[in-house]
């Protein structure tokens, strides 16, 4: 292995090192395995010259009991080592994959944009899968099957040291036909780690999307991907195994050859008296033991290659920077004063700012609503208070405090979220309630939470009440009932500040009237931003912004903005109009 291969193996070889007992042991019983490789051709030597040469009767139990001796101690120690290899093998795999999921969730919001899920997952579980057998099985194979050659080689030296420099002859043949293959294997190794990603991001999305799948028709379009993913996966996996695959039998031919060239030595000098018969077979059974050690060998490289590649994605995902939280202030209970000074944002790649030189000051318990074209900024102001993104200049401050200054976990306890895209877990109405630091909440606080969210009023109706399986992002619920689960936690959370982003934009009239109601609810005393396209979520706010490429172009009440016949009018006629006042129909 090159020195960056070297680097990345001991790294991976450190994730054994907790379990070095056990290893150790294991590598023990691989060690005493590969010294009693030579023990079998040396008990055939005495074997034939004694009882078929010279015919004598001492070794006639002996030699037949050592035998079995020999091979109950050879499964004995493979059991053993087969055993705890494997358990040391499968601690570390689950080791790396707790490591990189607890990486995972400190990750920033921007990496999450970057990157795609599938690839993520993909990761997480067939990556760390490929380091099984590199980071356990590769070491005590590679020490087993290395005694058994020197042990094997050296029985073959003193036996007739002459005959044997043909296999130091054959050596570095070996070792450029294993370089070779190596270095093509680890190319091909790379590109079937990303192709997995693929076929992960090309499933994830096809299942996610099912319904957008069947109502537009593009369960071909979906097929065709997929087929072209597992493909690309196929070709790639067999430009793995075809080296592979010849690495052995090409290894295995110039071992023949030089087999064949030492039978017909051997075979010349008992033919002149200079070897019995006992001297000929064991050293020929010695010579044939080679073949299994050395293939076995061989054949670690492609594991090897696959782990090395595996480990090179594992860690650069567990070397990727965690989300910076400089903050040193714990705030407390915030009292929900919002300021920005001169705020600009622009996310990369993107061609404009989202967010240009934006002021705004927001009093404790105040009501804001953010409205305006898509790409106008207004998600953008929202995530900045939670530090999901930083501004690239100017500052946000809580209770007269730069946020950056406050810890994440100070800041983030006194916001609260409900959003158009309802975050809920396959878990029980209860769990996914109280959920986080809310777990520690009562069963009475819960219900008080979830009454007061009106979600009680289906929750009673379910049989297991709010023990109940909601599936995989609540698909076993309406939209109405998801987005009140999300409400109640909210009320439970009990936080300061609550931003509500297009809570109600999916609900029918029916299902946003109950919603209405609860979070009239959640935002009493509350300072609340609100992101909102219907009437109904804004009609009552303190104050309506109005953006716009970035900036804040109107602010005012509903009746003051449409006064001005502005922005917000415009809006108002070009669309907004059909949803805002729905609700009022």
């Amino acid at each position: 292995m090159i020195k960056t291969d070297q680097a990345l193996y001991l790294r991976l070889l450190r994730y054994v090192k907790p379990y070095w007992r056990l290893f150790g042991f294991s590598v023990l019983c691989m060690a005493i395995l590969g010294a009693l490789e030579p023990v079998l051709p040396a008990l055939l030597k005495p074997l034939l010259d004694g009882s078929f040469v010279e015919r004598s009767n001492s070794n006639l139990l002996l030699i037949p009991l050592l035998l079995v001796l020999l091979f109950l101690a050879r499964g004995i120690f493979m059991f053993a080592s087969h055993v705890s290899s494997h358990w040391v093998a499968h601690r570390v795999v689950m080791d790396l994959r707790k490591e990189m999921f607890d990486k995972l969730v400190t990750l920033p919001t921007t990496f999450f944009d970057d990157n795609a899920s599938g690839s993520l997952i993909s990761k997480l579980t067939f990556d760390t899968a490929q380091v099984q057998s590199a980071s356990t099985q590769v070491i005590t194979v590679l020490i087993r099957d290395t005694l058994a050659v020197l042990g094997l080689v050296i029985f073959m030296l003193y036996m007739n040291w002459k005959l044997s420099l043909i296999v130091f002859v054959l050596a570095p043949i070996i070792a450029f036909i294993v370089q070779t293959v190596s270095e093509r294997m680890r190319r091909m190794s790379y590109r079937v780690q990303e192709s997995m990603g693929e076929i992960t991001r090309v499933s994830q999305e096809a299942i996610e999307s099912q319904k957008a799948v069947k109502i537009y028709g593009g369960q071909e379009y979906e097929k065709q991907r997929f087929a072209n993913a597992i493909n690309k996966a196929r070709q790639y996996n067999m430009k793995v195994v075809v080296p592979a695959a010849a690495n052995g039998p090409i290894i295995q031919l110039v071992m023949a050859v030089g087999l064949a060239i030492i039978i017909y030595f051997s075979t010349s000098l008992a033919q002149k008296g200079l070897m019995t018969a006992g001297d000929f077979v064991s050293y020929f059974t010695a010579m044939s033991m080679l073949l299994a050690p050395i293939r076995r060998l061989t054949s670690i490289n492609e594991p090897l290659q696959r782990g090395l590649a595996a480990a090179h994605s594992i860690f650069s995902l567990m070397d990727e920077i965690s989300e910076v939280d400089h903050g040193t202030l714990d705030l407390g209970r915030a009292k929900g004063k919002l300021r920005f000074e001169q705020v600009s944002m622009q996310y990369e790649h993107a061609e404009a700012p989202a967010l240009m030189d934006l002021s705004l000051e927001i009093e404790p318990g105040e009501t804001v609503a953010l409205v305006g074209p898509s790409g106008s900024g207004k998600s953008t102001l929202a995530n900045l208070i939670p530090r999901f993104y930083h501004p690239d200049s100017g500052r946000i401050t809580l209770d007269d405090h730069d946020i950056e200054i406050i810890t994440l976990d100070s800041l983030r306890s006194n916001i609260a979220l409900v959003s158009q895209e309802i975050m809920l877990f396959n878990d029980t109405i209860a769990n996914n309630i109280a959920y986080g630091t809310l777990r520690g909440a009562s069963e009475k606080e819960i219900i008080e939470a979830a009454t007061a969210a009106h979600a009680m009023e289906f929750i009673s109706e379910l049989p297991q009440g709010l023990n109940t399986l909601i599936g995989e992002s609540g698909a076993r619920l309406s939209g109405g009932q998801r987005q009140r689960l999300s409400i109640a936690r909210a009320l439970l959370k009990d936080a300061p500040i609550l931003i509500l982003d297009e809570a109600t934009s999916a609900l029918d009239t029916a299902s946003e009237k109950h919603i209405q109601e609860a979070l009239e609810k959640l935002r009493k005393g509350r300072t609340c931003i609100i992101i909102a396209h219907r009437l109904s979520t804004i009609e009552n706010a303190d104050r309506i912004l109005v953006l716009s490429g970035g900036r804040i172009v109107e602010t005012g009440t509903h009746e003051e903005l449409m006064s001005k016949q502005g922005v917000y009018a415009g809006l108002y006629r070009q669309g907004f109009e059909s949803r805002l006042v729905d609700i009022n129909n």
